[in-house]
């Protein structure tokens, strides 16, 4: 067994080689962030997790531990560019006796160093300013923000409780000592604003009115928009008096959503095989999966989720049902392209439809084209401007 001296000695030298790596491929661009990232030891937050077997059938994940694959092997992953989980369905993991995991939804992971830091250099932090964080996490993006601004600068709240310990645990050990909290994300934090910025590690499906009040004019907030079907994706947004105003990147990070938003467990009521009325679809269920098409889906039907089922022994057919309306719409295939059966208050299909042809029209750009302008009374997305398409945010 590898002693701890050379386990510092071999942390230290790939925490280097992770730092030169991101470095080259442009998500380290500054000297500050890329010491940060050279200095904290990201093994302190994740001694053990989970990943993603590349076995055939169901989804399953495989732990990752010193005893599991190696003192080496894991020291490897531990400074790879990946996302490793360390909770599933909320619930602990006993790591005495680990097994492989299936049929289970991801609750808690430490994200890819790369997508950490990329979000960490947009946050545009100087020395004096103050920083409130949503999703504490494994702590490791906490210590780098610790690294940088100095612990009294670093507000971080978690939701979890068992999380929040072990990340505590973890940022003492490293030598961090920021204020830790644990609760709602979407609250803030009174008691420690004013903040100059304000970065979410888990994903909104709109933007809390706390945070709008606790960042300062011309603060900066950075998180993740997603709905019950996907990722919007990133958005940077500038504090006004009066709300608030940004655009999304390009990029596409899938962080979990808000234990506080996550779906109702019911999916709405299945429709019978004569329910609603039929019609020829313009688009397949495809756009519910595709880039670009995917994002517009979601904007239009913000309420609804999405499965396919085989109908009464015959083909597979897309179900789309928005839970709270009590809308569907059914999807099939024919000889000639898609029919979709619809009922309920919302059209569900015609409002993808024509988000979808919109976004077509417009050239089909990526989500770097897509703003967002919050007020106290609405959150619109919007396309190219804010007098562009628009599509409101769920409140």
């Amino acid at each position: 067994m590898t002693s701890e001296p050379d386990i510092g000695e071999a942390a230290a030298d790939l925490r280097r080689r992770l730092a030169h790596r991101l470095e080259k491929d442009g998500r380290l661009r500054s000297p500050k962030w890329r010491a940060a990232v050279a200095a904290v030891p990201r093994h302190l937050f994740i001694p053990r997790f989970y990943r993603e077997s590349d076995a055939p059938g169901v989804t399953t994940w495989e732990p990752v531990t010193p005893e599991t694959v190696g003192q080496e092997e894991w020291l490897r992953l531990v400074y790879g560019d990946e996302t490793w989980m360390t909770q599933f369905d909320g619930r602990d993991i006993d790591w005495a006796d680990p097994k492989p995991i299936s049929n289970a939804a991801p609750t808690s992971s430490s994200t890819s160093p790369g997508l950490v830091v990329r979000m960490l250099e947009d946050l545009d932090v100087r020395e004096d300013m103050h920083v409130l964080e949503i999703g504490t996490g494994t702590g490791y993006s906490t210590a780098l923000l610790c690294h940088r601004l100095g612990n009294e600068a670093v507000t971080s709240i978690e939701t979890d409780e068992n999380v929040a310990r072990r990340a505590r645990e973890a940022l003492t050990m490293s030598g961090f000592t920021p204020r830790l909290l644990v609760g709602d994300g979407r609250a803030g934090h009174l008691d420690g604003a004013p903040y100059d910025r304000l970065i979410a590690t888990c994903g909104f499906r709109n933007i809390p009115p706390a945070w709008l009040e606790q960042v300062v004019p011309g603060g900066i907030i950075l998180t993740t928009l997603r709905g019950w079907m996907r990722s919007l994706g990133l958005v940077k947004l500038i504090v006004t008096e009066d709300g608030a105003n940004g655009w999304f990147s390009e990029d596409d990070p899938s962080f979990m959503i808000a234990r506080q938003q996550e779906a109702p467990e019911s999916l709405g009521m299945v429709p019978g095989p004569d329910d609603g009325t039929k019609r020829e679809a313009l688009y397949g269920p495809d756009v519910l999966t595709s880039t670009g098409a995917a994002f517009m889906a979601q904007l239009a039907v913000p309420d609804a989720r999405f499965f396919t089922l085989p109908v009464d022994g015959g083909p597979v057919s897309t179900f789309v049902l928005d839970s709270v309306t009590d809308s569907f719409a059914v999807l099939a295939a024919t000889a000639s392209g898609w029919q979709v059966r619809q009922g309920g208050p919302r059209r569900l299909w015609e409002a993808v439809e024509s988000a979808v042809a919109t976004w077509e029209e417009y050239g089909s750009p990526n989500t770097a084209a897509f703003g967002l302008s919050v007020t106290r009374s609405e959150q619109v997305v919007w396309l190219g401007n804010p007098n562009g398409p628009r599509w409101p945010l769920p409140s």
